[in-house]
C-alpha cells in the first residue's frame, strides 16, 4: 500500500524540500500551500495517512484547518503533525489536539520518525 502524506506549507523552498525527503523515503507526497486548498484536496476524497501542517499560512492558518477538520467526520480521524518555525505559534499549537508537535528547523531523523509512527 502505498502511504501518502499531505504537506500544507505556504513556504515553496520547504514545502519542496520536504516532498523531495519524504519521496526519497518512499512516500507519495501532496502539497497545498494553505489550509484552504489542504481541506478541497481532502474534501475531493484525499485520504493521506498522515497531514504535516504549518501553523502560520494566508488565506487559512494551520489553526483553522484545524478547527474545520475536527469537526468534519470524514477528516477528524486523520492524525497531524503540527510543525512551526513561529514559537508563538507553536506554543498554542498543544490545544488543537495534534498526533505531534514538532517545531521547525526539524531535524530529518525527527521528522522521518515521527510521520513512519502514524503511517
Amino acid at each position: 500500500m502505498e502511504h501518502v502524506i499531505l504537506v500544507i506549507e505556504d513556504d515553496a523552498a520547504t514545502r519542496e524540500a520536504v516532498k523531495a525527503l519524504l519521496e526519497m523515503r518512499g512516500y507519495k507526497v501532496v502539497l497545498t500551500a494553505n489550509g484552504n486548498d489542504g481541506l478541497t484536496k481532502l474534501r475531493a476524497g484525499l485520504r493521506p495517512c498522515v497531514i504535516l501542517l504549518d501553523l502560520t499560512m494566508p488565506e487559512k492558518s494551520g489553526f483553522e484547518f484545524r478547527l474545520e477538520q475536527v469537526v468534519d467526520p470524514e477528516l477528524a480521524q486523520i492524525p497531524v503533525i503540527i510543525y512551526s518555525g513561529d514559537a508563538e505559534a507553536y506554543a498554542r499549537a498543544a490545544d488543537y489536539g495534534a498526533a505531534a508537535l514538532l517545531q521547525k528547523p526539524v531535524g530529518i531523523d525527527v521528522l522521518v520518525e515521527t510521520i513512519e509512527a502514524h503511517c
